[in-house]
């Protein structure tokens, strides 16, 4: 099992920056692809950003290329999403993914593909 925490979620207007932190437990931290997914009220949960295993790749929504950058730290076991630039539709909770590094390939974007979550963290954006 891996257990994942987020952290830094909050309320920011519009224009600001947001830092996000998911720290891993349980497991070889290095072992897992790890994404970032987002939920907004009344809408089903969207692919934001993902990082492989060993930084080599990463991946994000069109939507927030240019504005998001997301980052991992293995030695201290978490992946990070830097949000600049950020809008009200920005708004929604937050959640990170992990999925074993040895298992099939994956896209990356498919919320379906990951085998553990974070319980999220809410990011409101205000106008």
């Amino acid at each position: 099992q891996v257990q994942l925490v987020e952290s830094g979620g909050g309320l920011v207007q519009a224009g600001g920056s947001l830092r996000l932190s998911c720290t891993a437990s349980g497991r070889t931290f290095s072992n897992y692809n790890m994404g970032w997914f987002r939920q907004a009220p009344g809408k089903e949960r969207e692919f934001v950003a993902a990082i492989s295993w060993n930084v080599y790749s990463t991946f994000y929504a069109d939507s927030v290329k240019g504005r998001f950058t997301i980052s991992r730290d293995n030695a201290k076991n978490t992946v990070y999403l830097q949000m600049n630039s950020l809008k009200p539709e920005d708004t929604a909770v937050y959640s990170c993914a992990a999925r074993n590094r040895f298992r099939p390939t994956m896209t990356f974007r498919d919320r379906g593909e990951y085998d553990y979550w974070g319980q999220g963290t809410q990011v409101t954006v205000s106008s």
